[in-house]
C-alpha cells in the first residue's frame, strides 16, 4: 500500500472507529455495567499484545473471563474454558469484546483491518517469515478472524489448547495474514469489514466469499480449501518452517 493509501486507511480507521463507538454505545454501556455488577471488578481487560515493529501495546477488551484469568498461563481459549463467565459467553458469541478495540484504533495502536495481534509469548516462536506480520498495525478483523471465528469450538476439549492452536490454526492464520499484507488495499479492507458483519449472521456465505476473494488474489489452493472450513483441521507447519510445532517456547 502506497503513502496515499496508508493515509486514506488511517482516515477511514479514525472515522469508522469513532462512528462505531458512538452508535454501539447503547449496546456496550449496559453490557459494561452487567460485567461490572457480576463481581464489582473492572469490566475491561487490558491485554498486552505485540504491535507494529514488535512494540507492545495495551489492547482494550470487554472482560469475558474471571479476574486474573491470564495468570493461569494459558493463552488460547476453548469454548468450554471454565474461566469464561456467563455474560462472557454472550460477549464472545456476538464479538462485543472486539468493539472496545475501536478505542485502540482511534489511538493508532491498531487498524480496523490487519493481522490479529498476538501475545508476546506466541510471537517469540514466529519464524522469520511470520515476523513480517509484525511490520504492520494489527487489526480488529482480517481473513482469519472470519475463517477461525469459532476458534474456541475448535480447541474445545483439548488438554493443551495452546499447542493445538499452534498446530492447526496458527499455520493458516499466519498465511492468511501474510497474504493480506502482500495484497492489501482499501477496497480489500472494505470487503473484509463487510464480510465480518455478514459472518455474524451467515458464516457459510462469508466463507464462500472469502474463498472467491482468495482465488482472485492468487492464493495457494491449500489456503483456499482451508478457508472454506469443510474439512477437519490437521497439524501443519507454520509458514517458513517444514516442521509441525510440537512444543511451545
Amino acid at each position: 500500500m502506497n503513502f496515499i493509501g496508508h493515509n486514506l486507511k488511517r482516515f477511514i480507521d479514525i472515522f469508522v472507529s469513532a462512528f462505531g463507538l458512538f452508535f454501539s454505545s447503547p449496546i456496550l454501556l449496559p453490557v459494561v455495567f452487567i460485567v461490572w455488577f457480576q463481581d464489582f471488578k473492572s469490566p475491561f481487560y487490558i491485554a498486552p499484545r505485540m504491535g507494529v515493529n514488535e512494540r507492545t501495546f495495551k489492547m482494550i477488551k470487554l472482560r469475558s473471563m474471571i479476574v486474573d484469568a491470564d495468570k493461569t498461563g494459558v493463552d488460547s481459549t476453548s469454548a468450554n474454558d471454565s474461566r469464561i463467565t456467563s455474560i462472557g459467553r454472550f460477549i464472545r458469541k456476538y464479538k462485543l469484546d472486539e468493539l472496545t478495540q475501536l478505542i485502540n484504533v482511534l489511538r493508532g495502536d491498531m487498524s480496523l483491518v490487519g493481522p490479529r495481534p498476538n501475545v508476546e509469548n506466541e510471537t517469540k516462536s514466529y519464524t522469520d517469515e511470520e515476523k513480517i506480520l509484525l511490520t504492520v498495525r494489527p487489526g480488529i478483523t482480517d481473513f482469519s478472524s472470519i475463517v477461525f471465528s469459532d476458534e474456541g469450538d475448535i480447541l474445545e476439549g483439548s488438554e493443551d489448547p495452546d499447542l493445538l492452536y499452534n498446530q492447526i490454526i496458527r499455520p493458516w492464520k499466519s498465511r492468511l495474514g501474510l497474504l493480506y499484507i502482500e495484497k492489501s488495499n482499501i477496497i480489500l479492507d472494505i470487503k473484509i469489514i463487510i464480510l465480518t458483519a455478514i459472518a455474524i449472521l451467515n458464516k457459510e456465505k462469508a466463507l464462500k466469499s472469502i474463498s472467491n476473494i482468495l482465488t482472485k488474489l492468487g492464493a495457494d489452493e491449500k489456503i483456499i480449501k482451508v478457508s472454506l472450513r469443510k474439512d477437519k483441521l490437521i497439524p501443519h507447519p507454520p509458514p517458513g518452517s517444514d516442521k509441525v510445532v510440537n512444543d511451545r517456547v
